[in-house]
């Protein structure tokens, strides 16, 4: 666009009302909704002096028995108090036990509506034979945690309590301030069938007998305290996922002797469970500019056609993560790339099922990479020494250095040809991007998903916007932008973005979308990008691994980039208010001259435009008795009221003869003044973005902060200055605002184009005979 000096200003315009509205101020500081600064939070959104969070670490031995698809193991769990309470008690999390068949979730759940069950309107949203399967079996599956024994360093057994995905452990000794407590716990558990009782962990089989297991919140682990809520206890319903504490972990993993493992942490026995030329790849890879191959597809094709009858153990340690995954199967295909750059040491891993293939081969290491490349830009340093992308049949969960993926290839049965749609590719790279991604948000930037989904969700979307964008140009972004929001914003079934993560009602839409899309919005359109990006860095760096809350994020951004963002927290995040602007009209001011040859001639050529009425129209070429006898004509015939005289002309030199030089100069600028009337239906302020459009076809953009509605939220009146006519003006042209309605957002109105489909009529639907007399087909 060209930018032309184009001077915008507003006017208060009094408006006659019978009794006035209540006024609704949209700019009230949020100091009545967000809790009190103190010395462990700060009013600058930082931790503060005295923050203190908790610490725990795992040692665990575990044995996975593929035949049985069981898990048994052991934990000692050491437990550091480093608040200023003394706990009685501490809480575990038993995630598992959301399949039990009497959990909360299976419970707890309902059916969107009685017309969705019984009347869906496509395959898309009707009932499937995989989800009829899962309705039916899942009550049949002993699912959840055995515990066995809990017990204290002395070996004395601790009275427990299971509450559900909860297990309270009472201390025979209050934990002081300090403290440090390790306790032993037994357990085992049923893995589940993935595709049939879904959730975020289980094992896949194959058609060749085999299976692939993806483990996760797999041991009980130590709910979270902390200075906002105490302990985070609330039950696991499916929804909102978890926080945990940070620690150390040393876990020993024994499974199939033929099984590739993957995990969370790094490997400390490579010479026990890989082969010379394993171990030579690897360390090829790790100074490789792009993936090597560690273990070979048709190796793992191989491997899948014979059973090893011993086990082998995997001995990982993890330091400083706050969660462990893992994932194992003897038909791992695995690749690897290393990557080092400024405080970043890891190694990109991918492994995955010859049923991945040619897709994982070719991009899911790259997807890592660019990830961790994209996302050290925007937030910190990637610290782990590993950063793993599995394929199996969880579509995409995150944990510390791993994460589980699903897209595949589809093989054509007849054939044997392998092909995929490009909604599978770039499904492909963008759940890796995503989900290697909350390694930042919020395996590093530890927030509570169990309370605000959004806080993890929303704010890795926005970044993964960020990092597709960087990918190739043009990437089919589904979330980010302001225009994905949209149809969301102009729904009825919403809840606010500050809503607990179990009771969100359009889950994907509101942790997901609308807070990646009101980032954007944020970056793009109400701060600008060197204000954004310094700020959202600033709160990485604040909170990598601490527990940030909305709050100190909403500070933190305030802070950074010293701007008052009450009003954009307000709308977008505790309303559910939408951003629809109405341009509702414009009237063009000149500035008077006062000298009679220009004003007069203005006043002429208004009269001029004026439409020529139909009885003028029709007279025209009627004899006329003046034209007839001219002699009737007088001076009145040659002049009428734009005529200029001599008392015009001796009134205009006694008006200038007063003025100034730079007085007389304004009146000789013509300037072109348009008062733009604008309403605020959606609620939700917004800055204006207009687009100006001049006679000369010349465009420019104006950019007005959302202040301009301070003083009145509903309805307000612009003055726009241009030094030619104005014959357009578009408020969000390039739909950066989220506007629900573009069909009121420009002068003079626009023609929405569109589409009429006509159809055949079928003169042969219902036809009983016909059918009748079908040819049955036979095999």
């Amino acid at each position: 666009m060209i930018r032309m000096p184009v001077f915008v200003a507003l006017l208060l315009v009094a408006g006659i009302a019978s009794a006035a509205e209540p006024f609704d101020d949209k700019f009230r500081q949020l100091e009545e909704v967000l809790p009190t600064p103190n010395t462990i939070r700060n009013a600058a959104g930082a931790p503060g002096h005295a923050y203190w969070q908790q610490r725990a670490d795992y040692t665990i031995r575990a044995r996975l028995d593929e035949n049985k698809r069981t898990i048994s193991a052991t934990e000692t769990i050491t437990y550091h108090n480093n608040s200023p309470d003394t706990l009685s008690y501490l809480w575990v999390q038993l995630d598992q036990n959301i399949f039990k068949p009497d959990s909360d979730a299976r419970m707890s759940a309902t059916v969107a509506s009685r017309e969705a069950w019984a009347k869906a309107r496509s395959d898309e949203d009707g009932m499937r034979f995989e989800g009829m399967r899962s309705i039916l079996e899942n009550p049949g599956f002993e699912g959840g945690f055995a515990i066995g024994a809990v017990k204290g360093a002395d070996g004395k057994p601790l009275r427990h309590t299971i509450n559900k995905t909860m297990m309270r452990i009472d201390l025979p000794q209050p934990m002081k301030p300090g403290a440090r407590l390790s306790f032993d716990i037994d357990f085992s558990f049923n893995i589940n069938d993935a595709k049939v009782q879904g959730g975020r962990t289980g094992y896949e089989k194959f058609d060749d007998k085999n299976d692939l297991f993806e483990i996760a919140h797999w041991f009980p682990r130590m709910a979270a305290y902390y200075d906002v809520y105490g302990w985070q206890h609330k039950q696991f319903l499916g929804a909102g996922e978890f926080t945990l504490e940070f620690g150390d972990y040393d876990v020993r993993l024994t499974v199939p002797a033929d099984h590739i493992v993957a995990s969370t942490g790094e490997l400390q026995n490579p010479g026990e469970v890989l082969t010379a030329t394993q171990r030579e790849r690897l360390q090829k890879a790790r100074t490789s500019s792009k993936p090597v191959i560690i273990v070979t597809q048709q190796e793992a094709e191989a491997a899948e056609k014979s059973r090893a009858s011993g086990t082998r153990t995997w001995h990982y340690k993890a330091r400083n993560v706050r969660d462990f995954a893992f994932a194992s199967s003897r038909k791992f295909i695995w690749d690897a790339q290393g990557y080092k750059k400024g405080g970043t040491d890891t190694m990109a891993m991918s492994y995955y099922p010859k049923e991945g293939n040619p897709l994982w081969e070719k991009y899911s290491t790259q997807a890592i990479v660019h990830t961790i490349e994209q996302y050290n830009k925007y937030s910190l340093d990637y610290p782990y020494p590993a950063a793993i992308s599995v394929n199996g049949p969880i579509g995409g969960m995150e944990y510390p250095m791993i994460s589980f993926n699903g897209p595949r290839p589809t093989k054509d049965k007849k054939t044997g040809e392998l092909t995929y749609s490009k909604r599978t590719k770039y499904g492909l790279i963008g759940v890796i991007i995503h989900e290697v991604g909350h390694n930042y948000f919020p395996m590093i930037v530890n927030s509570d998903e169990r309370q605000w989904t959004w806080m993890d969700e929303g704010l890795n979307t926005f970044v993964q916007g960020l990092a597709q964008n960087a990918w190739e140009e043009n990437y089919p972004q589904s979330r980010g932008e302001a225009r994905t929001i949209v149809d969301y914003m102009r729904s009825r079934d919403q809840v606010p973005i500050m809503t607990n993560s179990e009771s969100l009602l359009q889950f994907g839409n509101n942790a997901y979308a609308k807070p990646a899309a009101a980032l954007n919005v944020l970056r793009e359109t109400v701060l600008g990008r060197e204000l954004f990006d310094f700020a959202f860095r600033e709160y990485a760096q604040r909170w990598k691994f601490k527990r940030p809350t909305p709050s100190d994020f909403f500070r933190t951004m305030e802070d950074a980039s010293g701007t008052d963002l009450d009003w954009f927290w307000r709308g977008w995040f505790y309303t559910t208010d939408a951003v629809d602007v109405s341009v509702d009209g414009i009237t063009e001011y000149g500035v008077s001259t006062k000298n009679p040859e220009i004003e007069k001639a203005w006043k002429k050529a208004r009269k001029d435009a004026e439409p020529v009425s139909v009885t003028t129209q029709r007279d025209k070429g009627t004899a006329r008795r003046v034209d007839a006898h001219p002699e009737l004509k007088d001076f009145y015939n040659e002049h009428d009221d734009f005529t200029v005289t001599n008392k015009d002309r001796n009134k205009y030199q006694e008006a200038v003869e007063g003025l100034e030089d730079w007085e007389k100069a304004l009146l000789a600028q013509g300037k072109h003044l348009y008062l733009v009337d604008f309403s605020n239906i959606g609620g939700l302020v917004t800055p204006l973005v207009l687009e100006i459009e001049l006679k000369s076809g010349k465009k420019t953009i104006e950019r007005i902060p959302a202040e301009v509605w301070r003083y009145s939220s509903k309805r307000i009146t612009k003055l726009i200055v241009t030094d030619e006519p104005l014959v357009g003006l578009t408020h969000d042209p390039y739909w950066e605002t989220a506007d629900i309605d573009n069909s009121n957002n420009a002068w003079p109105r626009k023609i929405t184009p569109s589409r009429l489909e006509l159809f055949k009529t079928d003169r042969t639907k219902d036809d009983l005979m016909k059918d009748f007399n079908t040819p049955l087909k036979t095999k």
